[in-house]
């Protein structure tokens, strides 16, 4: 079992949210501050818990981010354009330890340089690749 489960299950449902969310709020951080401050917040391990306003923030920000990308994906699809990815019919998962690792993927300089919309899509993109 995970030393820290409590917080790997809060930070899940804040990435979660960045996959596939309908809720929609405005993005205020670039990629590297949330991965900073997702960074942090598992680090605090069952303390996480009492970070209720920085959950919040993450899970905001993630939810703005995921609904972004997702309307992104759909309006080039709409236009008879390419999508960046395609993911397959149904609901999608992706642990927070995927994500993460995913989001590091992406240089620092490269993260202050973009937004989680961005982030979120390049990590499905590679998660979901179109064919051809």
């Amino acid at each position: 079992m995970r030393k820290y489960l409590l917080p790997t299950v809060l930070l899940s449902t804040a990435l979660a949210g960045a996959l596939f969310s309908t809720a929609a709020a405005a993005q205020s951080m670039n990629a590297n501050q949330f991965h900073k401050r997702a960074t942090t917040l598992m680090k605090k391990g069952p303390m996480a818990v009492f970070s209720r306003g920085e959950i919040k923030a993450l899970m905001t920000e993630g939810q703005a981010a995921g609904k972004r990308s997702r309307e992104l994906r759909l309006a080039a699809v709409k236009a008879g354009g390419s999508p960046r990815y395609c993911p397959p019919e149904g609901p999608q998962k992706m642990n927070s330890d995927d994500f993460m690792k995913r989001l590091s993927a992406i240089p620092p300089a490269e993260r202050t340089k973009i937004d989680m919309t961005e982030a979120t899509t390049r990590i499905l993109a590679a998660k979901f690749p179109c064919a051809g």
